[in-house]
C-alpha cells in the first residue's frame, strides 16, 4: 500500500466566508461545492495543482471542533502550512489586500515563515525558502 493524502480538513466558522477568503485572498481554486443538508462539501486546491491535495473547508459545528480550533488559535498554533515561492512577497501582496498577519516574515533555519489569520478561526502558516 502506498497511501497518499487526498483531502485535508480545516475547520471554519462560516463556509461562505471561508470560500471567499481562501479563493479571493489566498488564491486557491474552488474544486468541489456539493450541498449536504445544512452544510456543503467544499474543497479548494492550489491554482497550479487542480488535481492535487484538496483542502476541505469543514464546518466547526461539532463542539469538539470549536474547542480544538479555539485552543490552537489562542496558543498561536497554525492549523495548516502553505508553501509559497517567496514569503516576503506573499506577505506584502496579502497585506495590501487586507490580510492580517499575526507573525511577520522571519527566518527559522533555512526557511522563512509568516503566520496569518484566515478570518474563520484559524492561523495559517506560510513557508518558503529563506
Amino acid at each position: 500500500m502506498k497511501p497518499r493524502i487526498h483531502v485535508m480538513s480545516v475547520f471554519v466558522d462560516d463556509q461562505a466566508k471561508a470560500l471567499d477568503f481562501y479563493t479571493q485572498r489566498l488564491g486557491f481554486t474552488l474544486k468541489h461545492d456539493v450541498p449536504l443538508g445544512e452544510y456543503r462539501w467544499l474543497t479548494v486546491v492550489g491554482p497550479d495543482d487542480t488535481d492535487g491535495i484538496e483542502l476541505l473547508l469543514e464546518p466547526n459545528a461539532h463542539p469538539a471542533a470549536k474547542e480544538y480550533q479555539r485552543a490552537l488559535a489562542e496558543d498561536g498554533i497554525p492549523v495548516a502550512s502553505f508553501r509559497v515561492d517567496d514569503v516576503a512577497d506573499a506577505h506584502r501582496e496579502l497585506s495590501e489586500h487586507g490580510v492580517l498577519f499575526v507573525q511577520q516574515p522571519g527566518v527559522q533555519g533555512d526557511l522563512k515563515i509568516a503566520v496569518l489569520d484566515d478570518t474563520c478561526g484559524n492561523l495559517i502558516q506560510l513557508i518558503g525558502p529563506a
